[in-house]
């Protein structure tokens, strides 16, 4: 049986765009894949600016409980990439819980 997601972890962080595609690369290889292997879906989405570049990764995951064990402690926590002190603007302080309350209808 396939599992809906309930809950929505959201991360936003921003670099300078001479960094952008080089954070790029460096969050699909080192940030995305530990999400691949256990959220439900995962999204990394770029929304380049005029003078920042905003990275959002979402995970999906069935519940709290399950979001919980992959973080080994509070969800909310941020987990900062080994990097992201050098390519990012500034350490983001928090991550984003959302319920979900209507769920995508992909077609």
């Amino acid at each position: 049986m396939t599992k809906v997601p309930t809950i929505a972890r959201i991360w936003r962080g921003r670099t300078k765009p001479e960094f952008a595609d080089e954070y790029e690369a460096y969050n699909r290889a080192e940030g995305i894949p530990p999400l691949l292997k256990t959220a439900l879906g995962v999204q990394l989405l770029r929304e380049d600016r005029k003078d920042e570049t905003w990275f959002t990764t979402i995970s999906y995951w069935a519940d709290m409980e399950s979001m919980t064990a992959f973080t080994k402690g509070d969800p909310e926590q941020v987990h900062h990439l080994a990097r992201d002190a050098e390519l990012l603007c500034e350490l983001p302080e928090r991550i984003q819980i959302h319920k979900i309350v209507v769920p995508p209808n992909l077609r």
